[in-house]
């Protein structure tokens, strides 16, 4: 990799941010990104800048994370390519009006009604530094493929992955639609007083309330995708070596430096000896003793902050291997650790992986204290035990039994909740994310001869006209025990069909039963 892609450029100047900006909104303005054609070209010349470039980005993230191409290509890389397949797949039945299947005869068969999926219109995408390429152009494909244009910027952190970004973003897209702009904490205010018709931002929960007041001063749309403090709570009853395993993969993947990373375990007192052994074996086998095979701190401030927690904690620690020069932390364990130890005060984000003892109601307990965390993992083979983590806890997303994987589920949305996010995309769910849902109806002028009874002068005698009757069949005074949940719905849509039929034969013989259609 060439020593200028490595090397600090100078900032995207104010002045062409607000070129941009301009140029942007006055090409949404003329229409183009609203072509399926122009989405499928640009999805296309995506996917063809990550082919043609893959050497360089597995570079640049070597550079900037010091990451194992196996490792930069299998993250970054594959999931980037996936989704463009996705989106391409998908485009045209995503971005087709939605007849509103529940809109009866009258609005739904004479009035048309259905749901149009228009474009925000220009959106502004601040990527994270941990993986630069995917958490800043995953968004950037669900805003193509929704018809946006599209501001990128990527963090200042990863200096090669943002240097390399700008030259391929500049090179491969449409540059009156898409534009890469870069900037630290300055720039980035500067740019977030600019109005925006949506703002995906990933990153931090401090720095997300930042973007989200200025969002507000605009009031601006924002999907926020966070972290948190993400346990993994294993059972008495957990398969003890493959938690550990996995455990240990998830703080080595890229140094930990992920927001659904593994933060600390709670393990069983009955299993925790065994538990710690293992993973102590784990974590030796997976850095293999060689800094090399280790990814690095992104910075000297986040070395030094990681450094000082252990300096501070009360826990016992165990480190698989030396620490090497550049910022590279080796993996590690620290057992003995209290619910107030320094470890836990904060979002790890790193290679360091606490054990506390606890059985898995005390870790319920202890995890619901606190912010909703972005991801939970639960190592258990006992339903009953399973349900119940599930059932007392709030996080953004679940794995059982493993790590990490939940983020890649094919068609389920990804997201954070409370302190660990709001909104969520992957698949249709960022196509969604990006999309204004226009509801359209064409009310026949004929219709009107048959609604005169809405006019003023009012007349009580129309009131019958309005009436909204019980036809589920409850009755007054049930109370919560009365209810009946599941079984045989099969009466209600019978019963359903039954009364629209009936609806549509009295409106033909009665003009002033034409409200009895609505439903």
């Amino acid at each position: 990799m060439s020593k200028e892609i490595r090397s600090p450029r100078p900032y995207t100047s104010e002045a062409e941010c607000l070129q941009y900006h301009s140029q942007l909104f006055s090409t949404f303005a003329a229409g183009k990104t609203k072509s399926i054609k122009w989405r499928k070209w640009q999805l296309k010349q995506m996917w063809w800048m990550l082919v043609d470039n893959e050497k360089a980005i597995a570079e640049a993230l070597a550079a900037d994370l010091g990451r194992h191409e196996f490792e930069a290509l299998t993250s970054d890389l594959h999931g980037l390519k996936t989704d463009i397949l996705e989106h391409l797949n998908h485009v045209e039945e995503w971005a087709a009006d939605e007849p509103v299947a529940s809109a009866g005869f009258l609005m739904g068969t004479l009035g048309k009604a259905r749901i149009r999926k228009e474009p925000l219109g220009v959106v502004l995408v601040i990527g994270a530094w941990n993986f630069p390429f995917l958490l800043t152009l995953q968004p950037v494909i669900a805003a193509i493929t929704a018809g946006c244009c599209v501001v990128v910027k990527p963090s200042e952190l990863s200096v090669a992955s943002q240097n390399l970004m700008q030259d391929l973003v500049g090179r491969y897209l449409d540059p009156e639609a898409i534009r890469l702009v870069t900037g630290g904490p300055q720039e980035t205010t500067k740019l977030l007083e600019l109005k925006f018709n949506h703002i995906f931002f990933t990153g931090s929960t401090k720095v997300a309330k930042f973007v989200a007041a200025a969002a507000a001063k605009h009031l601006t749309p924002t999907v926020l995708e966070l972290g948190g403090q993400g346990p993994a709570i294993v059972t008495a009853k957990a398969d003890v070596d493959l938690a550990a395993k996995r455990i240990a993969y998830a703080k080595f993947l890229n140094a930990g430096q992920i927001c659904l990373s593994v933060n600390h375990v709670f393990v069983d007192p009955e299993v925790h000896d065994t538990f710690v052994q293992r993973l102590h074996h784990w974590t030796q086998r997976f850095s293999g003793g060689e800094s090399s095979h280790i990814c690095k701190i992104v910075n000297k401030r986040n070395f030094e902050r990681l450094s000082g927690l252990l300096e501070e904690t009360s826990g016992n620690v165990f480190q698989a291997s030396g620490n090497g020069g550049g910022n590279i932390l080796s993996p590690t364990v620290v057992t003995e650790v209290g619910i107030n130890d320094s470890l836990l005060s904060e979002e790890l984000f790193g290679p360091i992986c606490p054990v506390l003892k606890a059985t898995y109601k005390d870790a319920v307990r202890q995890t619901s204290s606190g912010p909703h965390p972005l991801a939970i993992y639960i190592f258990s083979s006992d339903r009953s035990e399973i349900d119940y983590v599930l059932k007392n806890t709030i996080s953004g997303g679940v794995t059982i039994n493993d790590v990490l994987m939940h983020y890649g589920v094919p068609g389920a949305p990804f997201g954070g909740v409370g302190d660990s996010g709001q909104g969520y995309y992957h698949g249709k769910y960022g196509f969604m994310a990006f999309t204004h849902q226009r509801t359209i109806l064409e009310m026949p002028t004929w219709m009107d001869k048959l609604m005169a009874f809405q006019y003023p002068p009012f007349d009580m005698k129309n009131m019958s006209n309005f009436v909204v009757k019980n036809n589920l069949g409850f009755h007054r005074g049930e109370t919560m025990e009365d209810q009946v949940v599941g079984g045989d719905r099969s009466w209600l849509w019978a019963g359903t069909g039954v009364l629209v039929a009936s609806a549509i034969g009295i409106a033909v013989k009665d003009r002033q039963s034409i409200q009895g259609i609505l439903f």
